[in-house]
């Protein structure tokens, strides 16, 4: 949904940039111009649309920099590349509305304060991007059995590098809304504001009593969480805490 109401607005404000330089007499050429305008009216009509907040940015500069990367003269076999590339780091973007969010050293330690001391704990990370997190984990406790979750391939592919040579931590490439959560401990998430009251059912229909949700920067929408921890990092972080 999230990528339909992104193709929406880019066309419709093509169109009506378009339009309006008609109206004006001025030429409809592919010049600088008239992609800074189309991409004001494509930002302004992916506002009114309700489009995650990323989007904002990246239609304002998509066409200026579509129009910039042609008076280049690029090789054609570029622009695949970098549709690849960026297909392969942001897949769950397109597919499920879900961002690639790296989290800070910061928050991997006051994470690591929030972990339960008893043996055997689970700790899985639904949408664990490159890994860097879990890893600073899974080497803080080498008792604890860490499992991350990650659909993006790139990333995935990233993230199974930073498990080698750590017995204690699992990689899976799977849709996180497929994960059973049922026997975990503690699940961590940074995901998005737009997913997290579907994620609030599913936690609570799977988790055990007891068991600790960690939600990273974006709180569960009427729900009240147990504590706020504040990461003192560049993003300023909040760690949202919800007891089962």
């Amino acid at each position: 949904m999230s990528a339909l109401k992104a193709l929406a607005a880019q066309f419709l404000a093509w169109v009506l940039a378009g339009a309006g330089y008609l109206a004006l007499g001025l030429p409809l050429t592919a010049s600088l111009p008239l992609a800074v305008v189309q991409g004001i009216l494509a930002a302004s009509l992916g506002a009114l649309l309700r489009a995650e907040p990323w989007w904002i940015p990246i239609h304002l500069i998509f066409s200026p920099a579509l129009v910039l990367a042609l008076r280049l003269d690029l090789p054609p076999g570029l622009y695949l590349a970098v549709l690849a590339g960026l297909t392969f780091v942001f897949w769950t973007t397109f597919r499920g509305e879900v961002p690639l969010f790296l989290s800070s050293r910061a928050v991997a330690e006051a994470l690591l304060g929030l972990l339960p001391q008893h043996a055997g704990l689970r700790v899985i990370d639904l949408g664990a991007g490159s890994g860097g997190l879990l890893r600073r984990l899974a080497r803080a406790r080498p008792e604890a059995r860490f499992t991350g979750i990650e659909h993006a391939p790139l990333p995935y592919f990233l993230a199974r590098l930073n498990a080698r040579g750590l017995v204690n931590l699992v990689i899976r490439r799977s849709d996180l809304w497929r994960e059973p959560l049922h026997g975990t401990d503690v699940v961590f998430v940074f995901l998005s504001p737009r997913v997290m009251p579907r994620l609030w059912e599913k936690t609570r229909a799977e988790m055990r009593p007891g068991a600790l949700l960690v939600s990273s920067s974006f709180p569960v929408p009427e729900a009240e969480p147990e504590r706020v921890v504040e990461v003192a990092d560049r993003r300023g972080t909040k760690l949202y805490c919800y007891r089962m």
